[in-house]
């Protein structure tokens, strides 16, 4: 999940995409954000297009819209996250057993952390077209956590970030983030040697 405004993401990695799943991580990314969560825009998978889904967020007061079908750049904020934060940290693997899920949410609660408080991102303020080129104007690079510093809507939480971000260490978390990504990458070499094991034992009965 990503605000728009800041850049916040949020990650979570589930079972499946069964809506009691989705719905869980939308409550547990809603019980973590520094601000109110408003609204959701998601894409026309049957995941988020659902009455359980639907309820909660009528419940909660949460406005609910969704994509155009088939039009993949309606959710390009999201898109953009998932190859810069995720498929660079986790590469392209199918990550599908109950072990290999628990590691990758202790790896994204690392991966959240370092990207919202030390990976800077530029945003595009103007966009126009001058003859068959397009001219883009973006503002300065800055993180997420200082956007939210810089906005008049979150005060709340500004104290709590400015703490969290005083008692992150920079050196260790990247430490973490490796060690979970070695743990991954681990499962998966194993899963795919008996996965090997298991077709040439079929093969040769």
């Amino acid at each position: 999940m990503v605000d728009v405004w800041s850049g916040w993401t949020e990650l979570v990695a589930i079972k499946n995409k069964a809506s009691k799943w989705v719905r869980e991580a939308i409550e547990k990314v809603k019980g973590r954000l520094p601000f109110e969560l408003r609204g959701i825009d998601s894409d026309t998978g049957a995941e988020f297009i659902n009455h359980p889904l639907r309820d909660w967020c009528e419940k909660h007061q949460i406005k609910f819209t969704r994509g155009r079908s088939s039009r993949s750049n309606d959710n390009c904020y999201v898109e953009q996250k998932n190859y810069s934060i995720v498929r660079q940290n986790v590469g392209y693997f199918r990550y599908d057993t109950e072990e290999e899920v628990y590691y990758l949410n202790r790896l994204y609660a690392y991966l959240r952390l370092y990207a919202n408080f030390f990976q800077p991102v530029m945003k595009m303020t103007e966009k126009k077209r001058i003859g068959s080129k397009v001219q883009k104007k973006h503002d300065d690079i800055k993180t997420p956590y200082q956007r939210l510093l810089e906005s008049s809507y979150v005060s709340e939480a500004q104290r709590r970030l400015t703490r969290l971000y005083k008692a992150l260490d920079l050196f260790h978390l990247r430490q973490k983030i490796t060690a979970c990504q070695r743990k991954l990458f681990s499962l998966q070499k194993k899963k795919n040697v008996k996965n090997k094991n298991l077709e040439e034992t079929v093969w040769n009965f």
